[in-house]
């Protein structure tokens, strides 16, 4: 064999670990994020009044009355928790959790949890109130127009 062709051979060999590299890691983040924004939590869905986008920038998220009181909604496409810790008072946080970025679960008695390690964190405020999180959820701008709730 030529040196040229040798050099050949090896180039095409580096191309094909090289591509085969790309597609593992490509495989993994998709596995590891999902398509559904659920990052890994099977419980969360698309919650009633989602218009299915994803982000934000001015999508409707709910009605109010999709909301209960001392409770919220994940909207896992949006990667948003929208709460009422009051009546009509709504809160919106970021729904990925602030210990490892797991998609927080649900809100039930003014309590978001994350399944994967049992963080929670208060309902009005994103404050954890148990670990392992010792970061508070960052807030999400929410507007609320009549009975609409709208990602800002």
């Amino acid at each position: 064999m030529s040196a040229a062709q040798e050099r050949r051979t090896l180039l095409e060999r580096r191309t094909v670990v090289l591509a085969v590299g790309a597609a593992g890691a490509a495989a993994a983040l998709t596995a590891c994020g999902g398509s559904d924004g659920s990052g890994g939590a099977e419980s969360v869905e698309q919650q009633p009044g989602s218009d299915g986008a994803g982000g934000g920038g001015g999508a409707v998220l709910a009605k109010t009355a999709d909301i209960p009181e001392g409770g919220g909604v994940v909207f896992a496409a949006q990667k948003v928790v929208v709460t009422q810790p009051t009546a009509g008072q709504f809160k919106a946080f970021s729904a990925t959790c602030t210990h490892q970025g797991c998609a927080v679960k649900d809100v039930v008695d003014n309590v978001i949890t994350c399944p994967c390690h049992n963080s929670t964190f208060d309902a009005a405020t994103g404050s954890p109130t148990a670990g392992p999180a010792t970061q508070p959820l960052p807030a999400r701008e929410i507007s609320v127009a009549g009975d609409s709730i709208t990602l800002a």
